[in-house]
């Protein structure tokens, strides 16, 4: 297929290109859940090579429109989550957007500062940091791996955030900290095993990886974390004010 107009160089369309406008067309009006018909059935239904089914499948995937559950099938996936910056938490994230915000805590312990910890958190290299690492999800499906580095003396972390589940909350409640101004940095990466392991995702999916840097209001830096977010599921939106 190609299209073109006057005065406009002749494009040639791919035909898996050709194939993912028309399953969006086909799941335009369907409910997220909804099973869509196999590759074969597909492959029939457009008159084309399981292959070519199969790579637009997989841009619908990566794009977030559809969802594939290994031994169950392809699905119309879930809405996109939508996550408002620069100065929220995750957990106000969803619950802004009417989403049930979850964590899993898989780590928490005091570890030695690499020299870019160092350097982000305004401290020693080889200073005592502690390490928090979460499992993020929403209704319980896993989204995101956030792992967080936080200077300064912190007694009973584990038990506090496991009273406050924010870790925010945690620093705000339990410590006084309070987090006045924070920067995000923001990047795609390729899912490697463990992480897609932890995400339940195929290895290779795009990820948003978000690097965050936070400061008190005297200028102090709190907080520096690394988060993983399933690029099929997140979309990041900043909003700024300008003088």
């Amino acid at each position: 297929m190609t299209i073109d107009g006057p005065g406009r160089t002749t494009v040639r369309v791919p035909k898996y290109y050709q194939v993912k406008r028309e399953i969006l067309r086909m799941i335009a009006d369907l409910a997220p859940g909804t099973a869509v018909p196999t590759e074969r059935e597909l492959a029939v239904r457009f008159g084309t090579s399981r292959t070519t089914v199969r790579q637009a499948i997989a841009e619908l995937v990566v794009d977030g429109r559809l969802a594939r559950t290994q031994g169950s099938g392809t699905f119309v996936a879930q809405p996109k989550l939508m996550v408002v910056r620069p100065l929220t938490s995750f957990s106000q994230d969803l619950q802004s957007e009417g989403w049930r915000p979850g964590s899993v805590v898989l780590d928490i312990s005091e570890v030695p500062a690499s020299v870019e910890a160092a350097e982000r958190l305004q401290v020693e290299p080889g200073t005592m940091v502690h390490r928090v690492e979460r499992l993020r999800t929403s209704a319980d499906e896993p989204i995101a791996h956030e792992i967080a580095l936080l200077p300064g003396p912190l007694p009973h972390l584990a038990e506090r955030l496991a009273e406050h589940s924010s870790l925010y909350r945690t620093l705000h409640e339990a410590y006084g900290i309070s987090l006045a101004t924070a920067e995000d940095t923001v990047e795609t990466v390729l899912a490697d095993p463990v992480t897609a392991d932890l995400l339940r995702v195929d290895t290779g999916l795009p990820l948003l990886l978000i690097h965050r840097t936070g400061w008190d209001h005297d200028g102090r830096t709190v907080e520096w974390s690394t988060g993983r977010f399933r690029g099929d599921r997140f979309r990041f939106i900043s909003r700024q004010r300008l003088s």
